[in-house]
């Protein structure tokens, strides 16, 4: 059991009742990192006093939104039975329970602030609030606000480029992401996270880097390479063409009845023909 995992999940908001109670009962088994929970679904089923079918919604749900982890299995007299591992920065995302803010009925602050009376001669003043006073902590952001704070436009489309269920720790991600536009472009960063995408699909979860982690490792430096490698060879077989189709309206070669007026016009507007060879060649009126 821990303590921490128990408290922090305690201080989320789950969205329903049952769902806060699996978490609850989830945390229960866990080590302090949140890994090492292996219990069957049957048995959190009867442990809870819930219906089997509405666990597996909850533990299905969980592990789509990032919130719980598979991170293997392990035999049992029935087969297998998961382990799974509770993400403590996904559930460190979700929305916080805060205390309302209620009043003691006094006006007075019953902190002693001038010296004090004990056995020391000149006395000690007191703090002006105790350690623990709800206005000397600050409130966590919800996970609206936090969402509101870190998306900007430039950022939020390469974020929803990411394969959904692959997307964990959105505040860290979005930072990497900036870090990355240092260097490339988003349009760029976009294509990579596709190319990511096509490369890994149909792969476990096991097999796949989650965003935070992919973007950590910068695995986008490969995909960003390869697609500079193919713009560059496109862009020099459209320039090779391009000087074949100016030595043909040169040399007013046979080929020249093929060519198309875009081409025609885009070797004129580079430089490599003149007007007056486009005319004498027929490919240009």
């Amino acid at each position: 059991m821990s303590w921490k995992v128990a408290t922090l999940c305690s201080e989320r908001r789950f969205g329903s009742p049952v769902r806060k109670q699996i978490i609850m009962y989830l945390a229960d088994k866990a080590s302090d990192d949140g890994s090492g929970i292996w219990c069957s679904k049957g048995t959190i089923a009867r442990q809870t006093e819930l219906g089997e079918t509405t666990v597996k919604r909850a533990i299905s749900e969980f592990l789509s939104e990032g919130v719980l982890v598979e991170t293997g299995r392990r035999a049992c007299m029935n087969g297998y039975t998961a382990i799974y591992r509770i993400d403590l920065d996904a559930v460190g995302l979700l929305e916080a329970i805060c205390d309302p803010n209620m009043g003691t009925g006094s006006r007075v602050d019953g902190v002693r602030c001038g010296p004090g009376r004990g056995a020391s001669p000149d006395g000690v003043p007191g703090p002006q609030r105790t350690p623990n006073n709800p206005k000397t902590i600050r409130k966590p952001p919800t996970r609206g606000q936090a969402r509101e704070e870190e998306v900007v436009p430039e950022l939020e489309k390469a974020w929803k480029a990411y394969p959904a269920d692959r997307r964990r720790d959105q505040r860290t991600s979005l930072e990497r992401m900036r870090q990355a536009l240092s260097e490339i472009s988003p349009d760029e960063l976009i294509a990579a996270v596709r190319a990511y995408a096509v490369e890994t699909e149909g792969f476990t979860r096991s097999k796949v880097s989650f965003s935070d982690n992919w973007l950590r490792d910068e695995k986008w430096r490969r995909h960003i390479d390869d697609l500079r490698r193919r713009k560059a060879e496109t862009e020099a077989a459209a320039e090779k063409q391009l000087g074949q189709i100016a030595a043909w309206v040169k040399a007013r070669h046979g080929m020249c009845k093929h060519l198309t007026k875009a081409q025609v016009v885009d070797a004129v507007e580079r430089g490599l023909i003149s007007r007056q060879e486009a005319h004498a060649a027929g490919v240009m009126r």
